[in-house]
């Protein structure tokens, strides 16, 4: 069976549930697919240690400030994952769980998205999918010889898990300085923190709300046609939250260059010389989770689509969201997304 409506939202995290505010608010009729079995989208499976990056009113979605969390002044992963099950029941948003949505295809004046619970045909769609789903892992040499245990930050959950073992923490991330400092500071682990660059941390007093403001900045620039301003990357590559100072001002998280390949037993550096390791925890990124809009063909370089805003440049009904500046200023965060969501809609109501 074929079910009708104006919206369909792919993904069912903070980007789907900021897009799913909107639709309503705009009393249009939608609904939000998402391939987990429980709210919260990513934020689920994150570290125990992680923090946001600014308090909990700078770390809201439209309509709901995130209440604060006692004691903490940046509010922990579990935190808003309470936080987004709330938003979604206040506003008794659409989700329907674990329906994974394999293809979207043109179908004359609508889009047809196929889904394992069936096809809903829309006036538009918004991909929300993030990119947790697509972890990446470099090509480095000697990485299937390696015979100890290999993690990408999916599957980082605590120091206790690497105990009394030597640990190599790969990329130069946020991720892989957290990550790095969260083993380090715990005691339970020897850690070599590895990076293809030195390391460059934000001014301390750096926080994601001036990251938001100067992500903005940048692309309002951009779009009045004046100089680029580098955005966030112009400041540095790492916020210095408290765990990162500390094992930082405690000369615990001081990085060395990328080693030259594994071995069976641990790294070989540039120079030569070898180091023993137990586990590579690899913080080297992800890709944008966009398998389901293969059949449209509308991939350009880096794997990404290329848009104007939100809106694909070759299909005006496909909007994508939160996968990054790509698609607007920090809308890959939580502050950041609610703007960008809300031009989506808007543009969505736009469409003949």
């Amino acid at each position: 069976m074929t079910r009708r409506t104006d919206v369909v939202v792919v993904g069912g995290g903070q980007a789907g549930l900021a897009a799913g505010y909107h639709l309503r608010r705009r009393g249009l009729d939608s609904v939000i697919l998402d391939a987990g079995p429980a709210p919260g989208g990513s934020w689920q499976h994150m570290w125990d240690s992680l923090h946001l990056f600014s308090p909990a009113e700078h770390s809201s979605l439209p309509g709901r400030l995130m209440p604060a969390q006692p004691g903490e002044p940046y509010p922990g992963a579990g935190h808003v994952v309470e936080y987004l099950t709330d938003y979604e029941k206040r506003y008794d948003l659409p989700v329907r769980r674990d329906t994974r949505v394999n293809a979207v295809r043109r179908d004359a004046d609508r889009l047809l998205v196929e889904a394992d619970a069936g096809t809903w045909r829309a006036r538009a769609v918004i991909s929300a999918t993030g990119t947790w789903s697509r972890p990446f892992l470099p090509a480095v040499p000697g990485r299937a010889a390696f015979t100890g245990r290999q993690v990408h930050t999916v599957n980082y959950r605590s120091p206790a898990d690497f105990a009394g073992q030597r640990v190599v923490v790969v990329g130069g991330g946020n991720s892989g300085a957290q990550i790095a400092a969260d083993l380090a500071l715990s005691g339970h682990a020897e850690v070599v923190w590895a990076t293809r660059r030195p390391p460059r941390f934000l001014p301390d007093d750096i926080d994601g709300r001036a990251l938001f403001d100067v992500a903005t900045a940048r692309r309002r620039a951009l779009d009045a046609g004046r100089t680029d301003t580098g955005g966030v990357a112009s400041l540095g590559d790492i916020v210095a939250v408290p765990p990162v100072r500390a094992a930082r001002d405690a000369g615990r998280l001081t990085a060395k260059p990328m080693f030259a390949r594994l071995t069976a037993t641990g790294v070989r550096w540039a120079d030569g010389s070898r180091s023993d390791a137990d586990a590579i925890v690899w913080c080297t990124g992800f890709r944008p989770a966009l398998a389901h809009l293969a059949p449209m063909n509308l991939r350009g370089p880096r794997g990404r689509v290329p848009t104007e805003g939100t809106r694909a440049l070759d299909e005006p009904r496909l909007h994508l969201l939160g996968y990054g500046d790509w698609t607007g200023p920090a809308s890959a965060t939580l502050i950041g997304v609610g703007r960008t969501a809300r031009d989506a809609v808007h543009a969505i109501t736009q469409l003949p």
